[in-house]
C-alpha cells in the first residue's frame, strides 16, 4: 500500500516538474532579433547590460537583413524584433495580423551625396542617374516621391549594393547616391570632397508638411505581446534607456557596437550616431506619420504593404 502511495506521489511530482518545464517558453525566455547596421546601434548597450526583463531571460540574435528575421518571427523563434515599417505592415496584413508595432525607434536619415558642386536643389537632378540604396525599400519610394512632387525626371539605379556605394562614388563610377546612415558618414570619412547635397527629410517636409517619417519600428509577436505585457513594458524601458545612453556617449557606444558585431567599426558608429535620427515614440503618437509613409508604398508599390494600410491592431496599446 505504501509502495502504491509513494509511486503515485512520485508520478504526481514528476508530472508537475514536466509541466513546469514545458511551460517555460515565452514567460521565462525572450528572444530579441537585432538588425546589424544603423538600427542596431542603440541595441549594443542593451545587449551588454540587459540580460533579464521582468524576470525573463533575454537572448539576442543578430540579422543582416529584415528578410532574415521575418521567418523567425513567423515561426515563433523571435519574440521582439526591429523592422522597416513597410515590412512590418506587409507581414501584419499578409500573415493574419500576427505582429504588432510596440514602438517607433528611428526616423528618416537619408541624404543625397555627391562630389558635384552644382547640385543645390532637387531640380538640379533632372536628367541625372541617381544610385539608391535598396530597391523596394524606403529609400526608393521616398526618392521617387520627392522627384515626382518636384516634377523632376531622373533615372534611379539599384545595381550597386549598399555597402559599395561609397567606394563607387569615390572612384567616380557613380556621381549621385541616396543613402541612409552610416553610408553617408563612411563616404565623407573616406573622401572630403563628398558632401551632403540634399537632406531628404527636409525635402519630404517641404512637400508633406511633416517633420520626418519613421524608418525603423520595434515589433513583437502579437500573442506574445498580449500575454506578456510586463515583459514588453520592461523591454521598452530598457531600450529607451539604452538609446539615451547611446546618444549621450557616442564614443563608448561605438565601441560597444563593434564589440557586439553589429557590422560597424567603432569610429564609423561614433560619427554616425548624431546623424542617425534615433527616437523613441509610442505607436499611437507616430501613427499619422507612419500612415503617411505607408501611403507612399501604396502609391508606388501596393504589394510592398500587402495592398492596404494596417488597421488599429497594428498599433500596440
Amino acid at each position: 500500500m505504501k509502495r502504491h502511495i509513494f509511486s503515485a506521489l512520485f508520478l504526481c511530482m514528476l508530472t508537475t516538474s514536466l509541466f513546469a518545464f514545458g511551460a517555460k517558453d515565452s514567460h521565462e525566455t525572450v528572444s530579441v532579433g537585432v538588425l546589424t547596421g544603423p538600427s542596431g546601434i542603440p541595441c549594443a548597450h542593451l545587449m551588454e547590460e540587459t540580460k533579464t526583463l521582468a524576470g525573463a531571460e533575454v537572448s539576442y540574435q543578430t540579422f543582416a537583413g529584415a528578410n532574415l528575421v521575418v521567418p523567425k518571427l513567423v515561426n515563433g523563434e523571435v519574440d521582439i524584433a526591429f523592422l522597416p515599417p513597410n515590412v512590418a505592415a506587409k507581414l501584419y496584413n499578409a500573415n493574419n495580423q500576427s505582429l504588432t508595432v510596440i514602438a517607433v525607434c528611428g526616423n528618416g536619415m537619408l541624404s543625397l551625396i555627391t562630389k558635384d558642386p552644382s547640385i543645390k536643389s532637387v531640380s538640379d537632378l533632372s536628367g541625372k542617374t541617381v544610385s539608391v540604396a535598396g530597391a523596394g525599400a524606403t529609400p526608393e519610394y521616398l526618392t521617387r516621391y520627392v522627384l515626382s512632387q518636384n516634377n523632376v525626371s531622373a533615372e534611379l539605379d539599384f545595381s550597386i549594393p549598399n555597402n559599395e556605394l561609397a567606394a563607387a562614388l569615390i572612384s567616380g563610377k557613380i556621381s549621385y547616391a541616396v543613402v541612409p546612415e552610416p553610408f553617408a558618414t563612411v563616404a565623407q570619412m573616406q573622401d572630403s570632397s563628398i558632401r551632403v547635397a540634399l537632406n531628404m527629410q527636409e525635402e519630404f517636409k517641404n512637400i508633406s508638411g511633416m517633420e520626418n517619417f519613421p524608418m525603423t519600428v520595434i515589433v513583437a509577436r502579437k500573442n506574445f505581446a498580449e500575454q506578456n505585457r510586463q515583459i514588453v513594458k520592461a523591454f521598452l524601458s530598457a531600450y529607451s534607456s539604452s538609446l539615451n545612453w547611446t546618444v549621450k556617449n557616442p564614443k563608448l557606444a561605438g565601441e560597444a557596437v563593434e564589440r557586439a558585431g553589429l557590422g560597424l567599426k567603432a569610429a564609423v558608429a561614433e560619427k554616425a550616431i548624431p546623424r542617425c535620427a534615433f527616437v523613441y515614440e509610442k505607436p499611437a503618437d507616430a501613427r499619422k506619420r507612419m500612415e503617411a509613409l505607408l501611403n507612399l508604398f501604396l502609391q508606388f508599390a501596393p504589394e510592398s504593404v500587402a495592398g492596404k494600410l494596417p488597421d488599429d491592431g497594428f498599433y500596440f496599446k
